[in-house]
């Protein structure tokens, strides 16, 4: 999986290859995409790798500068959810969108939430309506108990716990 983003990304621009961290820095730690499809981890830990870019300690990259580290950062969005949409899951799709959006607005806002969003989305993707309500309750009132309790159901307590302790160490 590391292998494919960095390639892809390396023969995507020179720019992204120079931001490459040397392979024996690199941290190949799969952080939310433990707790879904496995078809759809690729994809999602692209994504996540690019958030990282944007507000954390990315796993692949070092980024020279700011203006490289968000222009890197919504490439990998963009790949990602390229990665996702070819395996025709619009759901799925509609899901990373909104994690994506509802991720800048806490960042934006200085607001927590995000790890269990990021649990919730990746054990849920493409289950349709089923993260409504949860993100809704993070969106409106600052609550993330709802899509934790959700990931914990579908993924189950270990996983997540696991995840959400790595997700934490690697923002900023």
């Amino acid at each position: 999986m590391w292998s494919v983003i960095a390639d892809e990304a390396s023969a995507e621009s020179s720019l992204w290859k120079e931001s490459l961290r040397p392979e024996e820095d690199r941290e190949l730690l799969p952080i939310f995409s433990p707790l879904g499809e496995p078809r759809y981890a690729l994809g999602l830990e692209t994504i996540y790798e690019g958030y990282l870019v944007h507000y954390g300690s990315p796993r692949l990259f070092a980024p020279a500068d700011d203006d490289t580290a968000l222009l890197l950062g919504d490439y990998l969005y963009a790949h990602g959810l390229k990665r996702i949409a070819s395996a025709g899951d619009v759901a799925a799709v509609a899901d990373l969108s909104e994690l994506i959006s509802l991720c800048g607005q806490l960042r934006a806002e200085d607001a927590e939430g995000d790890g269990a969003l990021w649990a919730a989305t990746a054990a849920l993707l493409g289950a349709g309506s089923t993260l409504d309500g949860p993100r809704a309750a993070l969106r409106l009132r600052g609550d993330p108990a709802a899509l934790e309790a959700a990931a914990r159901a579908a993924a189950g307590d270990e996983p997540v716990e696991r995840a959400l302790a790595a997700h934490a160490l690697r923002l900023r």
